[in-house]
């Protein structure tokens, strides 16, 4: 065991199912207070290396440490340094909240002031001290979440897992969550590792991987990911009654990727989009709702390096990219 060991480190980890790879050789560290972002639609094993390290899988092959301790061999001490919240909701919906937390406690031996002070602390952290004596089962989504995550953090776990967090939240409510976050990290020392699909909460991470098909495709800062893709973007909202997919590469001489509603490009450059932009405006007219011009995002990092369009509930559809060199 490394005298700093690193809160995760994950070496050619592999685990099967059947004839699939869930994981198919994952290397990655997570150093220690940092919020880490494992990104990637469903079924890219987000869910897989999260029960991993929550010592609720075994892997087939490879290593998996949590501060040191191997996930397998040493499973007990893992436990004992992690919170974890699931995506489906452990509350008790007919308990009051100061309830969930205090029963919760005294899972971890926690009794008397001791126990008092936790809960106290942990409900002014997550900005519930208000709603302690409320019934979870009246909470809003939002509310809700950050009293799992409360409760995920009694035992002063020094790593946090957690699973597609802000699933079903609004977004004002994942703001909020959001922020509760970044003052676990802050306040508590604790290294924060979450899964999400969800590109825009990504970006609020210190570092993330994108995972694909069991393999990460892309490893560092959201910024420096967002930075090594040359080129801008141009988005086109087209009216209704108007597809997307009619239209080819020989309609405007770049490759459109259809996106929703919206067509797609890869320019060479700033200059470039705004040129393009223009033609574009020129060549729909009245078929044009609006145009934008942007930096690549996080889901062009993910085209870049998979050739699909990152989708949420079903398999990505391959595309050729043909818009960088038009």
């Amino acid at each position: 065991m490394s005298s700093n060991p690193s809160a995760v480190r994950c070496k050619e980890l592999r685990l099967s199912f059947s004839n699939r790879d869930a994981l198919a050789g994952i290397d990655l560290e997570v150093a220690a207070n940092e919020v880490f972002g494992l990104v990637g639609p469903n079924g890219s094993g987000k869910t897989t290396l999260f029960r991993i390290l929550a010592t609720l899988l075994r892997p087939s092959s490879g290593v998996a440490e949590v501060f040191g301790n191997d996930v397998v061999r040493a499973a007990t001490d893992v436990r004992r340094s992690i919170g974890v919240v699931f995506q489906m909701p452990s509350l008790d919906a007919k308990l009051r909240v100061l309830e969930n937390l205090e029963f919760h406690g005294r899972l971890f031996g926690l009794r008397g002031s001791a126990l008092r002070d936790r809960c106290s602390h942990l409900l002014a952290t997550f900005g519930i001290a208000d709603r302690a004596q409320d019934v979870v089962g009246t909470l809003s989504g939002g509310l809700a979440r950050r009293v799992e995550i409360a409760k995920g953090m009694m035992s002063r776990p020094r790593l946090l897992l957690l699973d597609e967090p802000s699933t079903g939240l609004d977004p004002a409510a994942r703001r909020d969550l959001r922020q509760a976050i970044a003052r676990v990290r802050d306040d508590e020392g604790t290294t924060v590792f979450w899964t999400t699909h969800l590109l825009d909460e990504a970006e609020t991470c210190d570092r993330i991987a994108i995972l694909d098909q069991g393999r990460v495709i892309a490893l560092g800062s959201p910024q420096r990911l967002m930075d090594e893709e040359k080129g801008a973007i141009v988005t086109v909202k087209l009216r209704d009654g108007k597809r997307p997919e009619s239209f080819s590469i020989a309609d405007f001489g770049l490759e459109p990727e259809t996106v929703g509603s919206s067509l797609r490009f890869v320019t060479e450059s700033t200059r470039a989009a705004h040129d393009f932009a223009a033609s574009l405006t020129r060549q729909l007219e009245d078929e044009l709702a609006t145009v934008t011009i942007g930096r690549p995002s996080l889901e062009d990092v993910f085209f870049a390096r998979t050739g699909k369009v990152f989708e949420v509930g079903a398999a990505a559809a391959t595309k050729p990219r043909g818009g960088r060199h038009g």
